[in-house]
């Protein structure tokens, strides 16, 4: 019984604590967000006759043979130089799809831990939007998706629009398929976000010819971890 006061403050200071940390990197997120979107590209208006393909959201279910594999890849590349456009690449370590995305946001790659986190979160929080188009048990399924290295799918990106209210565009290698725009459910999109997608198998960061060459490198932000 001496122990039970203890133990129920330990609890409500961890609760307190979580929802604090949540609120946090909510405001880290916002803030980010806001000072990067004024050096953000203006890829569409580059690319004729866009026309993207509706999103539907997916988990992944297969990998391609190398065969494919190449062969996909090179009409990505097509597509790219066709449209000016230039990829950042990121590691191909199992977190590329949040990578491209920290790049994006951020401007930076590195804090794709952040991004996972955050995206993770936002399945949890909304279940209702996402559980119908995940095949497993949606709990196994987050935690699954909130360990480095897991690949992100269809899923994961929705979510990253949903919650940092971007609208999402892929330039893809799929054959009858050359963008995929991806829109926030909830919210009127404030950026858009522009990434390559090989295969299923690879994200990049996309970005004009010119916004490369003028990308300003900002300075490490130590706090967001």
């Amino acid at each position: 019984m001496t122990h039970s006061l203890p133990e129920d403050g330990e609890r409500i200071l961890s609760s307190s604590g979580r929802t604090n940390h949540i609120e946090d990197d909510r405001m880290i997120a916002v803030i980010l967000s806001e000072e990067y979107a004024t050096i953000d590209g203006t890829i569409r208006q580059q690319v004729p006759n866009f026309h993207p393909a509706r999103h539907v959201p997916r988990v992944n279910s297969f990998v391609p043979t190398l065969g494919n594999g190449n062969h996909d890849h090179e009409r990505l590349n097509q597509r790219l130089s066709a449209y000016g456009l230039i990829e950042m690449k990121v590691s191909g370590d199992g977190n590329c799809q949040f990578r491209a995305l920290s790049d994006q946001i951020f401007k930076s790659a590195e804090h794709h831990k952040f991004v996972r986190k955050t995206i993770v979160q936002q399945l949890k929080d909304q279940r209702s939007f996402y559980e119908g188009y995940v095949p497993m048990s949606y709990k196994k399924y987050c935690k699954k998706m909130g360990k480095s290295g897991e690949w992100g799918d269809h899923v994961t990106l929705q979510a990253a629009a949903d919650k940092f209210h971007v609208k999402i565009f892929l330039v893809t290698s799929f054959r009858d398929t050359c963008f995929v725009e991806i829109v926030p459910q909830c919210a009127t999109p404030q950026r858009e976000l522009w990434l390559s997608l090989w295969s299923e198998v690879h994200y990049n960061s996309l970005y004009a010819h010119r916004d490369i060459q003028i990308r300003q490198k900002p300075k490490k932000k130590h706090w967001l971890f």
